[in-house]
């Protein structure tokens, strides 16, 4: 499997909820919640693209102001998807400051905010510094249901789940990799160059089998070129390898309706982040809360088929007690299937 994704908890298990997926090799990242960011220097939050935010609880979008700080003046553009009422979220976040001088730095800032309703309706608006932030309504994204972004290298879905309010779950699907085999590229008498580079980006995109690629190489001989036809070229010297899949499942109630829509999403995920708020003997808390106990979120897991579990959003009422929420979560992975939860 082709390790693209290099995924962090950004304030740790006891912290406010977030999720860095940086992309390894690609100098951006994907942010989902804004939450405490204290701990992600400035140079991590620049790299930053996409921000996913889940629900607009404080421990979830209190953050915004400070990573806004960081970029503002530094970088060009930012797109941000939340959930209903999400464009109109950002919109008072930015009108509570005053920006007479902002339209003078150099580096002009655009956020592309959207937002997408349990209905499948999106809503999309754009903030640029150059306008003092003011609100143009945009076109609604183009894009299948339940999709919240696709690029060559990865997509990310979401499904709503309840917290008592509706509240974004995330998938995030790496997508088929083409890998050089150095077997058989040997075995051609080639090697490595440009033309590599240019013939994997060629596959990611999808170029016709039939597109030329200018092949160079240099050996004892001296300096060789050849024009080929990408479809020949990545059958004898690529393999095509599955991408990662991660979940972040954050701030949800246990129930049926919920651990189905999990499911739909979810199923044989590779590395689920999941909430693990409470231990099960508080589950009443947690019921009053909409929120998970360790064991539900083990049995989740469970039910999913997550190869790697990673807990988080753990109650601070448990503090020198993560090992007690952890081995919770095992626990409930490793029963038998049918045991209830």
């Amino acid at each position: 499997m082709f390790q693209l994704f290099a995924p962090s908890l950004v304030d740790g298990a006891f912290g406010d909820p977030g999720l860095l997926v940086d992309l390894q090799g690609e100098r951006r990242a994907l942010l989902f919640d804004l939450g405490d960011l204290s701990r992600l220097p400035p140079r991590v939050l620049m790299r930053i693209d996409d921000i996913f935010v889940s629900h607009t609880h404080m421990d979830h979008f209190a953050g915004f102001d400070n990573w806004l700080r960081v970029v503002l003046g530094r970088k060009e553009r930012v797109a941000l998807t939340g959930g209903p009422g999400f464009v109109d979220q950002v919109e008072h976040k930015l009108r509570a400051y005053t920006w007479n001088v902002v339209q003078r730095y150099p580096v002009a800032l655009q956020l592309d905010v959207r937002e997408l309703r349990p209905d499948g309706i999106w809503r999309r608006a754009r903030f640029s510094s150059r306008s003092g932030f003011a609100r143009e309504d945009a076109e609604a994204p183009a894009l299948p249901a339940g999709t919240l972004h696709d690029d060559p290298l990865l997509r990310v879905r979401a499904a709503f789940v309840d917290h008592g309010m509706p509240c974004l779950a995330f998938a995030i699907d790496g997508k088929p990799r083409p890998r050089v085999a150095p077997d058989r590229l040997a075995a051609l008498g080639l090697t490595s160059g440009a033309w590599l580079r240019e013939l994997k980006a060629a596959v990611l995109a999808g170029a016709p089998v039939e597109t030329p690629i200018r092949v160079r190489w240099r050996d004892r001989a001296g300096v060789h070129e050849q024009l080929r036809r990408v479809g020949e070229l990545a059958a004898a010297v690529l393999d095509v390898v599955p991408g990662e899949r991660i979940g972040y499942v954050t701030d949800l109630r246990f129930s049926d309706d919920n651990r189905e829509r999990l499911r739909a999403l979810l199923a044989g995920i590779d590395r689920l982040f999941i909430e693990s708020v409470f231990l099960d003997a508080d589950r009443a808390h947690a019921e009053r809360k909409s929120h998970l106990t360790a064991r539900q979120a083990g049995c989740i897991a469970r039910e999913l088929g997550a190869r790697i579990v990673v807990p988080m959003h753990f109650s601070s009422r448990y503090q020198g007690r993560g090992d007690e929420l952890l081995a919770e979560v095992e626990a409930a992975r490793a029963a038998p299937p049918d045991q209830l939860c």
